[in-house]
């Protein structure tokens, strides 16, 4: 990939992610609902142009380095045919590919207060190492999906119910949503590049199938790793809310937020580049050529992300806070219908969405089209952040919304054939994306502070984005479920058609007049 050519198509997709959210935020400015005042609009309409420019590099960084490590990885390692190596490699990545995700990154800050950023993300990468073991040998023993999706969605509410017993429910909300914002724009390219690698090494007549998946295996282990964590824990969890407010002394802000990010994104990355050095010396031998485009995206990564959590701390967390602080104390009402189209809008928005849509209506055939599914994509995730607002309203516990989705998205899955499921599985992730946890989540959290106080936030605002991850799961199976049917009504329509023209074909001789 010729990264000067592809750097203006990228851009283009990020403005195009960035600027339905950012055209709605300079429409609320012009109404009484919200109280921004024009110097707080300018340093969001500047942090929304570093976003765009962010993102674009971000984006690119992993189309041409975590893409290719990935199946680079996943090719090398299963062809040296070491099922243990490829394994502890696989543990190894899972750890280090989540130190560097940029929504984990956001959803630590917001909860530094009550669990410690290095412990709330060594734990999340343990998980995800874990579980993408798991979800290798998944594809290298070809175990079945969903057998295994049931068994740990089953430990996950056995967990839950535990947490109940103990009195430390609070801490739920915060371990689904680990789930969803580990698989973000760094992961994702590289797990579902690294099962692509194995699962065309390996061969096999479900090669497609095997290649969805990890993903999914990957949502589940900081769930479970942070449910473990919260039981295993000590003393009362207490939450305060950080400081949000957009600074006066920008620059000064801008500098120190910009330093701490470099050291941060620079450690993180280092530690996945090192890694991958150690393999690439031992194991994968890839070409100089081949190196040095990853090293290229590497540096694409850096840039884009630096950017990305830069602007994202200055600009966007302080402005959706504000926004929903002051939409829940003009109404209630207000705060649910803006938080349902910003939904909407976010996940129009965003641009893995439209490869999804892409990849989804080629595997099914055409079964599935583009419009479907953004039509249900955009309405279930414009639901899901409207009724995680209804709820921080009205208080009660997210496993009133997570146990039915649930429940229904593994229901789904013995009706529907298996590729259906895995790509759903994989989805959670995509629609989850950097808007979600840097702008929706503190709108929520504004919203919940206003309506039910700063203690309530940690039970009632938490679980957005897992709720936001959970919508592709049901959305794309009733899709596919609904593909099937129409296939089975238009086989049936056809073999009628076919036999009342063999009917009509049939020549009947009048014996009498022969």
């Amino acid at each position: 990939m010729n990264s000067k050519s592809a750097l203006p198509a990228k851009l283009k997709e990020s403005l195009t992610s960035v600027l339905p959210v950012a055209g709605f935020v300079v429409l609320l400015y012009l109404t009484p609902l919200v109280s921004l005042s024009l110097y707080e609009l300018i340093v969001f309409l500047v942090s929304t142009v570093c976003l765009v420019i962010g993102i674009g590099l971000f984006n690119l960084g992993a189309d041409i380095a975590m893409s290719p490590m990935g199946e680079y990885i996943g090719t090398g390692l299963t062809k040296s045919r070491k099922v243990m190596v490829l394994l502890s490699v696989s543990l190894l990545m899972g750890i280090l590919i989540t130190v560097a995700e940029p929504d984990l990154s956001v959803l630590a800050s917001q909860v530094s207060g009550v669990i410690h950023p290095v412990v709330l993300v060594v734990t999340v990468g343990v998980g995800v190492g874990i579980f993408l073991m798991i979800g290798v040998s998944k594809i290298v023993f070809k175990h079945d999906q969903n057998s295994l999706m049931l068994l740990f969605y089953m430990m996950i509410f056995a967990f839950v119910a535990l947490l109940f017993e103990r009195g430390k429910s609070v801490f739920l909300p915060l371990s689904f949503d680990s789930g969803g914002v580990t698989t973000g724009p760094i992961t994702v390219p590289f797990l579902m590049a690294l099962g692509i690698g194995i699962s065309r090494t390996i061969g096999g007549r479900k090669s497609q199938e095997n290649s969805f998946g990890l993903v999914a295996m990957c949502s589940i282990g900081p769930v479970l790793a942070l449910l473990v964590l919260t039981m295993l824990s000590k003393g009362d969890f207490s939450y305060s809310v950080q400081e949000y407010g957009v600074s006066t002394n920008i620059l000064n802000t801008v500098g120190t937020v910009l330093w701490v990010t470099v050291k941060e994104v620079g450690f993180a990355l280092g530690l996945v580049v090192i890694f991958f050095l150690i393999l690439q010396f031992a194991i994968l031998k890839m070409s100089p050529k081949s190196l040095t485009q990853i090293f290229v995206g590497i540096i694409y990564t850096f840039a884009g992300l630096v950017i990305f959590l830069t602007s994202v701390t200055v600009g966007y967390m302080p402005i959706g806070y504000e926004i929903g602080c002051d939409l829940a104390v003009f109404s209630d009402k207000a705060v649910i219908f803006i938080a349902f189209i910003l939904g909407m809008l976010t996940v129009l928005a965003e641009p893995a969405i439209h490869v999804l849509n892409h990849q989804v209506e080629e595997v099914t055939n055409g079964n599935v089209s583009r419009k479907q599914m953004m039509i249900a994509l955009s309405v279930g995730v414009g639901l899901s952040v409207g009724l995680s607002v209804l709820r921080a309203a009205l208080g009660f516990s997210v496993l009133y919304y997570l146990i039915p989705g649930y429940l229904i998205s593994l229901t789904l899955s013995f009706f529907v054939p298996k590729l259906y499921t895995a790509i759903a599985f994989d989805s959670g992730g995509v629609a989850s994306g950097p808007l979600t946890s840097s702008f929706v989540l503190p709108l929520v959290i504004g919203a919940s502070v206003v309506m039910r106080g700063e203690d309530s936030v940690l039970e009632f605002a938490f679980g957005v984005v897992a709720m936001v991850a959970m919508t592709p799961l049901i959305a794309i199976q009733l899709l596919g479920f609904r593909a099937v049917m129409a296939k089975k009504a238009r086989k049936k329509i056809a073999m009628r058609r076919i036999f009342s023209a063999e009917k009509e074909q049939i020549i009947y001789f009048d014996w009498e007049d022969a």
